[in-house]
This record gives C-alpha cells, structure tokens and sequence, in this order.
C-alpha cells in the first residue's frame, strides 16, 4: 500500500491544454505617437533672452513712430516754396535705374489754362473742401454698401499726399491713410502751394514728372506758354498717363478733353483760391 501511494504521488499533474494563439490576419500597424514639442518655461528667465526680445519690440516701436512721425515732418519741412518734394514713384525708378525727366516750376510760371483744366478734371470742389470731398466719400460708401462698383472719391490733396508718402497700388489701407494725411496738408499748406506741388510731381507719362517736364516733351514749349486746349489735353491724361499721350489723343480723349476745357472757361469761382 506504501508502495502503490508512492507511485500516486510520484506522478507529475496533467496541465491544462492551453487554446492555441489565434494568428492576426490584416492587423493595422500601430500607429506611431505623437511628440509633444514643450516650451520650457524657464528659459524664458533667460536674461540674455529678454534683453534679445526688448530690443526687438523696442526698436520695432521705433520704426513704426518714425513712419507715422514722417509725413507730420516733412509736410512741415515742406511749406516754403523753395523746397522741392518728390514723389515716393520717383525715387522707386531712381533705385531700380529708370531716367526721370523733371523740373520744377513755381506756381507763377505755371499758365492759369493748367490749374482750370486739372481742378475741371480732377477735383471740381477743390476750393470748397478741406483736403476731403464728403459727399463723394458718402456716395462711395453708398455704392458699397449696395454691392456696386465704387466710384473714383481722390480729391487733389488726396492724390498729392498719396504720391509723395504712399505708395501706388491700389488698397484699401491706403485709402484710409490718404484722408487725415489729406486733412493735415490741406491745413499746413493751404491751396496754392498744395496745387504748386500736386503739379510739379504728378506724372503724366513713362518718366516724365511735373507739368514743365510733361509740356516740354509734349508740346516743345514751357508751361507758362502752353494754351487752353494743351492744358486740357494734359489734364485728361492724368488719370491714366500710361496710356494716354497728349500728344497724340485718340477720339475719347480729344472728346473728354473738349468737355474739360468748355468748363475750364466757366470755372470762375471754382478756382478763386488759387488767385
């Protein structure tokens, strides 16, 4: 019996049969994990790392205060009559190699036919208004609040201020800027030497800037000398100098240009602030 509960005891214990491993057939990758970029905050305690981003925003600050002090000066550098200003176009053709043709005038050797014919043309209610024509604007807001196309709301001071601070291309922004830049020189200058600046720095043809260097190549005489029909022939090609030459007009110009001088002759009071 001792014998027989040895061999029981001395049999191992039958395991239990284990379910075989399904294979993974089609199994996705697992996908690899993200790494989170994290930005010690401590090294922002860095005082090397500060100084680095004060100087950045500090002379950032600089440089838009002298953007905004800019014209505020130079419109004031720009009241006598001796100071020639020049157009921010002019000096981008200098820097890109472009000839420039311009001479300044003064606004006593300029012909009378040329400031009717522009204020005609251009800026009928120059005489009225401080720098910015307000009902122009409203009908402009108007036509957009309306989804129409706005029409054109440049006043003279308007187009002066965006020629010799601004920048040429069409934008919104610049519109912006253009009116209390408007406003001040309007102030500063008063018309005359507004009219004696917007028409030495105008440009009324591939290089050619101010309306002595415009009746020279155009008409080979100066602009003391130039009639009532060149007066107009000029004022019309203002607003597309590119493509309109004075001298030799297509039918639309020369049409534009026979409305124009008919109201330079009646202007009369609408260019009483320039005599």
């Amino acid at each position: 019996m001792a014998q027989a509960k040895k061999k029981a005891t001395a049999m191992p214990a039958r395991k239990k049969p284990t379910k075989p491993k399904k294979k993974s057939i089609g199994k996705k990758p697992a996908k690899p994990r993200r790494v989170k970029l994290r930005v010690d905050p401590k090294a922002f305690g860095n005082p090397r790392l500060k100084r680095f981003v004060a100087k950045i925003f500090k002379w950032t600050f600089v440089a838009i205060l002298l953007l905004c002090m800019a014209p505020i000066l130079l419109t004031i550098l720009y009241i006598p009559s001796s100071v020639h200003p020049i157009s921010t176009l002019m000096v981008s053709k200098w820097y890109q190699g472009e000839k420039v043709q311009r001479k300044w005038v003064r606004f006593e050797d300029i012909s009378p036919f040329v400031y009717q014919s522009v204020i005609s043309s251009e800026d009928g209610k120059f005489c009225f208004h401080r720098g910015v024509d307000w009902d122009a604007v409203n009908l402009v807001v108007d036509d957009l609040l309306e989804g129409e196309k706005p029409r054109g709301a440049s006043t003279i001071p308007m187009q002066t201020v965006k020629n010799i601070y601004l920048w040429s291309s069409r934008s919104y922004i610049r519109k912006i800027l253009e009116v209390p830049l408007a406003l001040y020189v309007d102030f500063v200058w008063g018309k005359r030497r507004m009219m004696e600046i917007y028409l030495n720095i105008a440009e009324w043809g591939p290089g050619i800037y101010g309306i002595e260097a415009a009746s020279r190549a155009y008409f080979k005489r100066s602009a003391k000398h130039l009639s009532r029909k060149q007066a107009a022939l000029l004022a019309v090609a203002l607003p597309n100098p590119k493509l309109r030459n004075p001298k030799r007009p297509k039918r639309g110009m020369r049409r534009l240009a026979r409305l124009v001088e008919g109201r330079a002759k009646a202007s009369g009071a609408y260019v009483k602030c320039l005599k």
